[in-house]
C-alpha cells in the first residue's frame, strides 16, 4: 500500500474546501490509497487554513507549540488524532511510502509555513509527515515525484 494525501487525487479536502490535483498521482490512483489527516482528526472541510506555531513539529508532539487555525483556535489535538489515525493505518498495512502534500502543516516535508500566515516558509515537516517517518516510513511530497520514480516506487511496495 502507497499512502497519497487526498487532496492530490482531486479529493475536495483542502482547507478551503477544494483540492490540489496532480495528474501524474491521478494517473496511477488505482495504485494508490488516499488519506487525509485533518479530516481523519475530525476538522471540516472548509476550515480555516492552520500553521504551527510556537515550535516544530517535535515541539507539537510533545505538548510544547501547537497548531492554530487563522481564526485563533487551536486546532492542535485534530492534528495530532489524524496523525495518529494515518500512523495506525501505517502499522496495519505495513505501509513503507508515502506521498504527501507539500508544505502543509499535516503533510509537508522538508518545509511548512512558518506560523505568521504571511505564506513565508521554513525547514521542517508537518505532524503527519514527522510521525511517518519517525515510524520508518520513506516520506515524499508530490515535489519529488516525477513518473519514473512514481514507477519505481510502485513496482518496489505494490
Amino acid at each position: 500500500m502507497i499512502l497519497v494525501s487526498s487532496c492530490l487525487l482531486g479529493n475536495n479536502v483542502k482547507y478551503s474546501g477544494g483540492n490540489n490535483l496532480n495528474e501524474l498521482l491521478a494517473e496511477y490512483s488505482r495504485y494508490l490509497t488516499p488519506v487525509c489527516p485533518e479530516v481523519l482528526g475530525g476538522l471540516m472541510t472548509p476550515r480555516q487554513p492552520a500553521e504551527i506555531q510556537g515550535g516544530d513539529v517535535q515541539s507539537v508532539l510533545a505538548g510544547q507549540a501547537k497548531v492554530m487555525d487563522k481564526a485563533g483556535a487551536d486546532v492542535t489535538s485534530a492534528f495530532v488524532k489524524g496523525a495518529e489515525a494515518v500512523l495506525e493505518l501505517v502499522k496495519d498495512h505495513k505501509v513503507r511510502v508515502a506521498i504527501l502534500k507539500a508544505n502543509s502543516p499535516s503533510c509537508g516535508n522538508k518545509e511548512i509555513y512558518d506560523g505568521s500566515f504571511s505564506g513565508k516558509r521554513v525547514s521542517g515537516d508537518g505532524v503527519t509527515a514527522a510521525l511517518l517517518a519517525a515510524h520508518g516510513v520513506k516520506v515524499y511530497s508530490e515535489e519529488d515525484i516525477n513518473e519514473d520514480l512514481l514507477q519505481r516506487i510502485i513496482a518496489m511496495y505494490m
